[in-house]
């Protein structure tokens, strides 16, 4: 699952998605994590960055939310499809962390690997989302990544990886009027692995109160033996 990813130059965010709102109050972050407030960019007429917490909840009564899930379940599930065909968004990231046993020095242990693309620049996750209304009458939204199988770039790490909405296909995934359940399901695919790089990072990057660039620099030059 994607547990952790990097929003390092959120200034870019406006220009990159031509949203018709300002982003609010957002620092840099190349450890974003579970139940923090995050950017992302909804459609309702034009695009719009809505700050949505990490962490899909299902009712207002839920303690607990589901910061993944499996694109599979949109196709399984009548109750993920209503939210794949209604309350779709775009999760704002430029890169992500997913961990795997690697051999260092002869010894198995798990490390965060860094995974981005080529160019480095900003990219939306799919995501979908769930919208409340507090004690107050003021609506506050929850979300989450949907997950698909690897490319092979991330299969040598993980089992499965974020969806990334390719940025031809982004219109076509904001756009509300668009209930089409094949031609949507059809873009949560795995992103073109050409197209995508990674490398090993510090351990530090388990701990959230690490927040700083040195994270998704290489650990080592060292040889690392990664699964077959």
């Amino acid at each position: 699952m994607c547990g952790r990813f990097t929003i390092t130059t959120p200034e870019k965010i406006e220009k990159r998605f031509i949203t018709t709102n300002k982003l609010p109050m957002f620092e840099a972050s190349w450890n974003v994590a579970p139940s923090q407030m995050i950017p992302t960019i909804t459609r309702n007429s034009p695009n719009k960055i809505t700050m949505m917490k990490w962490g899909f909840i299902w009712s207002k009564d839920s303690k607990f939310g589901s910061i993944n899930i499996r694109s599979e379940s949109t196709k399984e599930k009548p109750f993920f499809k209503y939210f794949l065909l209604d309350k779709r968004c775009l999760i704002v990231a430029d890169s992500f962390y997913e961990w795997g046993v690697v051999n260092l020095e002869g010894k198995d242990e798990k490390y965060p690997f860094n995974f981005y693309l080529n160019d480095r620049e900003l990219f939306g996750f799919a995501g979908v989302y769930n919208d409340f209304k507090d004690a107050e009458g003021k609506p506050y939204y929850t979300c989450a990544i949907l997950t698909c199988p690897p490319n092979n770039v991330v299969k040598r790490i993980h089992n499965r990886m974020p969806v990334i909405i390719q940025e031809k296909d982004e219109d076509y995934w904001l756009d509300p009027e668009n209930k089409d359940f094949d031609k949507l399901y059809k873009l949560l695919s795995p992103y073109p692995e050409a197209d995508m790089k990674m490398h090993i990072v510090s351990k530090r990057v388990n701990s959230p109160r690490y927040d700083d660039p040195d994270l998704v620099k290489k650990f080592t030059d060292k040889a690392v033996r990664l699964p077959n």
